[in-house]
């Protein structure tokens, strides 16, 4: 069975996405640390983290890291969080968020119903900050949808 996120990325599900190239995609998250906390997602399902292989561990790494980046600078966060948490969803993943304090590393400050107008403003902010960047070509368009010959990677 397919997890969430492949049904995103195949379009069965809703997602706001704001990266995508031929290894990982990244979404923003319906619960967020913060204001463009996003989720970066390799399009192979693996379930484990420690389980990827290197050079797509470190791809994921690298994105997180670019997209981190647009986050410090469009909220002025202190840092930049990154954490692979994995046990929800059986399909490993970065979680990303510009972040200010230690106590957000907690489960206890996820927004888990932050609205949808916060969502959006989050989303169109970190999109045009990532292409602000200067990483235009990997920010989808906004009725951008996987092609079905990809949609098993």
């Amino acid at each position: 069975m397919a997890s969430i996120f492949t049904e995103i990325l195949n379009g069965r599900s809703p997602g706001r996405f704001v990266w995508a190239d031929d290894r990982v995609f990244a979404i923003l998250t319906i619960e967020p640390r913060n204001p463009g906390h996003i989720l970066v997602i390799p399009r192979l399902e693996v379930d484990r983290w420690s389980d990827l292989d290197e050079d797509l561990a470190m791809h994921i790494f690298r994105v997180g890291r670019l997209i981190g980046l647009a986050q410090r600078d469009e909220w002025a966060a202190d840092r930049v969080g990154l954490m692979f948490e994995g046990y929800r969803v059986p399909h490993a993943h970065l979680h990303v968020w510009p972040s200010w304090n230690v106590y957000e590393y907690s489960h206890t400050g996820i927004n888990r119903n932050p609205g949808t107008p916060a969502l959006e403003e989050a989303f169109q902010r970190l999109r045009a900050r990532i292409v602000d960047h200067g990483h235009g070509a990997f920010v989808p368009p906004l009725d951008w949808s996987i092609p079905q010959s990809n949609a098993a990677h």
